[in-house]
């Protein structure tokens, strides 16, 4: 993947974020799926005042690749997350998938027969940082051990 290609990623999942629906923790998160067709799908956290029914950016994006049938496509990842201010999002620190969020990525990953790129980055655009997702997924769990995809 080109930086060029990376960057544009981030973006998006930047821009996505200022669509989140945050009224309790005021965290936006943005995810940009990219698929091997080069093109991207975002999604938002939904958060809920039942708080465990929130949604994570990473998961309403996978939630819309699968409903397009679009989950063995998966290629990359990328992850913005800060409090809204005056100048954008704001936050010095990668934020990264929480676990949930990892396995719903390895999920999609595994479907895809790819090792996606994973890149993390700040609300203020100064931070980012790119993994694997076998590095932030170690001994990962999904399809292949259920026997429903081959290695």
């Amino acid at each position: 993947m080109t930086d060029e290609l990376r960057d544009a990623l981030i973006e998006a999942a930047r821009d996505a974020a200022t669509r989140a629906y945050a009224p309790y923790s005021g965290f936006h998160v943005g995810a940009a799926l990219l698929l091997d067709d080069d093109s991207v799908v975002t999604g938002a956290n939904v958060e809920n005042a039942s708080y465990g029914l929130t949604l994570c950016a990473e998961t309403a994006a996978v939630a819309k690749i699968a409903n397009e049938g679009w989950i063995d496509r998966l290629v990359a990842v990328a992850i913005v997350g800060g409090r809204p201010g005056d100048d954008g999002l704001a936050g010095s620190d990668a934020v990264h998938p929480c676990g949930r969020c990892r396995q719903i990525l390895n999920e999609a990953a595994e479907r895809s027969k790819t090792d996606i790129a994973v890149h993390c980055a700040s609300g203020d655009g100064r931070t980012v940082a790119s993994y694997k997702l076998s590095e932030l997924l170690p001994h990962s769990f999904g399809p292949k051990d259920l026997g429903l995809i081959a290695d």
